[in-house]
């Protein structure tokens, strides 16, 4: 289905407009500074950020705070750490301003004054003097009735001298846009043709609220105009409001943009997603020790977007190739499923990615070489940079955050261990440390067949010699095989270990 508002309206420039927004796109990630940025939020913004990114556009924030009584201070500083934590670098917004801003709402407000003076003026919009109060009876009576509660467009056949005479008189007012009850169609880049008559299920709505700030709705048309923005990619809760939206855009004489909206993120097992639950917010995400290009390839992988093989399992792509490789047509317009086992798979991927880095593999030994330390204050550590190295290489196939090796499971890498009262016979750890002195492979497999002959030629059980060994190293009774522990704790450590032990 063509979108009959364009083509209505715009026939003679609407291919050049259209030819010049698939070069070079422009879109918007417009948030509310209401809080923390969750897990939807984010997965907004990393599809505009694709889209843009892939097809040599830009990619603005902008922040949406027309809703004073829900900001939250701190929320814009927090949200712009999220983006750059998860690699979502904006090219124009708060910081960044260029001819099109500034792209915080509530510095625009003399800008939404004079467009709405345009809409008053061609008779698009009206000024509704309706209160609280009356809006409240209208409500209530539309359940009562079980009809669809919506305002009853009343103050839209006021005349201009009652309009004037109210003002005068100082009662308050908002500015309300006039629907039409014609039938919008637009082309949805997911989920296709998409048609609604607004007005069947709402009055008309307001566009100037009493304080003096513009609706989102009002708000988002004209600074999507206004930046330039090519594309809309949005969360589905907003698709029935697109229709709306294409009306003000006509009222205005505008060309819209193309619009997308994305499906719901919900749980594993089809339930929302509640903000309540910790696994929401992106900030607990960081805190709990994910790493962004997991969490970005767990967005897309639950989402689509990309060509899938089947049979390949979980490949963890870089930025460069989630940008080279995105499809906005591959979007699955199904909610998207969250699944905590690919999550998990992720982040081990991207540990063991960093690690094949030179400069991140720094960062993530420096990283933690400061977990430890803070884990363990008070104890002499074993962090030398080789040895955290090593151990990272050989954990990635054991572990899927790196917080898993400050564990209690995993504390004998960093500090002597605690050892539980066992029998220690002196005699015969003074000819194991004499005999593993000799040895210069201290590697797992000729440790293994080492320690095996050690006990056949001094008359020991092997399992017995494996216990006490284990104990003395680690102080554990479960884990890493003995062999693997000396091969990881190194000839150094685990001899100082059983010699501190001998009495």
């Amino acid at each position: 289905m063509v979108n009959i508002v364009m083509n209505s309206l715009f026939i003679p420039s609407y291919n050049l407009y259209r030819t010049l927004k698939t070069v070079c796109p422009r879109v918007r990630f417009a948030p509310s500074p209401t809080g923390y940025l969750h897990l939807g939020g984010l997965r907004t913004a990393v599809y505009n950020y694709l889209f843009a990114k892939s097809r040599g556009g830009v990619f603005i924030l902008r922040i949406e705070d027309t809703d004073q009584t829900r900001k939250v201070p701190g929320s814009v500083e927090a949200l712009v750490k999220d983006l750059n934590w998860a690699g979502l670098e904006y090219d124009e917004g708060p910081g960044k301003d260029s001819q099109y801003g500034p792209y915080i709402q509530s510095e625009r407000l003399n800008i939404y004054k004079d467009h709405i003076d345009k809409l008053l003026n061609n008779g698009s919009a009206y000024h509704c003097f309706c209160t609280e109060r009356r809006l409240n009876i209208l409500r209530r009576d539309a359940v009562k009735l079980q009809r669809v509660p919506k305002y009853d467009n009343r103050c839209r056949h006021l005349t201009p001298e009652e309009v004037k005479e109210k003002i005068k008189s100082g009662i308050p007012y908002c500015i309300r846009f006039k629907l039409t009850s014609d039938i919008q169609y637009y082309q949805d880049m997911v989920f296709g043709n998409i048609a609604y008559d607004v007005s069947l299920n709402e009055g008309d709505p307001v566009l100037i609220k009493g304080d003096g700030y513009p609706t989102y709705h009002f708000a988002n048309v004209v600074d999507d105009h206004l930046m330039r923005v090519s594309h809309v990619l949005r969360g589905v809760e907003w698709q029935i409001s697109t229709t709306k939206h294409l009306l003000i855009y006509r009222a205005f004489g505008w060309t819209p943009p193309e619009f997308g909206h994305l499906p719901l993120i919900v749980n594993s097992d089809g339930t929302k997603l509640s903000k309540r639950q910790s696994d929401v917010k992106v900030e607990d995400y960081r805190n709990n020790g994910i790493l962004p290009l997991a969490l970005v390839n767990y967005i897309t992988l639950s989402g689509g977007g990309f060509d899938h093989v089947i049979g390949e399992g979980v490949r963890l792509k870089t930025m460069e190739e989630l940008t080279e490789e995105f499809q906005i047509e591959r979007i699955s317009s199904h909610p998207s499923r969250l699944n905590p086992d690919l999550l998990e798979e992720c982040n081990r991927l991207e540990i063991k990615r960093q690690l094949q880095d030179h400069k991140l593999s720094e960062q993530l030994i420096d990283n933690l070489q400061e977990l430890i330390k803070t884990t363990y204050p008070e104890h002499n550590l074993n962090v030398s940079k080789e040895h955290i190295r090593n151990i990272l290489i050989w954990a990635t196939s054991r572990i899927t955050r790196i917080e898993e090796l400050v564990s209690t499971k995993f504390a004998f890498m960093w500090i002597l261990p605690t050892i539980d009262k066992i029998e220690i016979d002196n005699s015969l750890l003074e000819k194991l440390v004499q005999n593993l002195e000799k040895i210069e492979n201290f590697e797992e497999d000729s440790l293994k067949n080492h320690l095996r002959n050690f006990s056949e030629e001094n008359d020991v059980k092997f399992p017995a010699l494996m216990k006490m060994l284990r104990s003395v190293l680690s102080g554990l009774k479960e884990g890493p095989g003995v062999a693997e522990m000396m091969h990881l704790l190194g000839k150094n450590q685990s001899l100082e270990r059983i010699k501190a032990v001998m009495r």
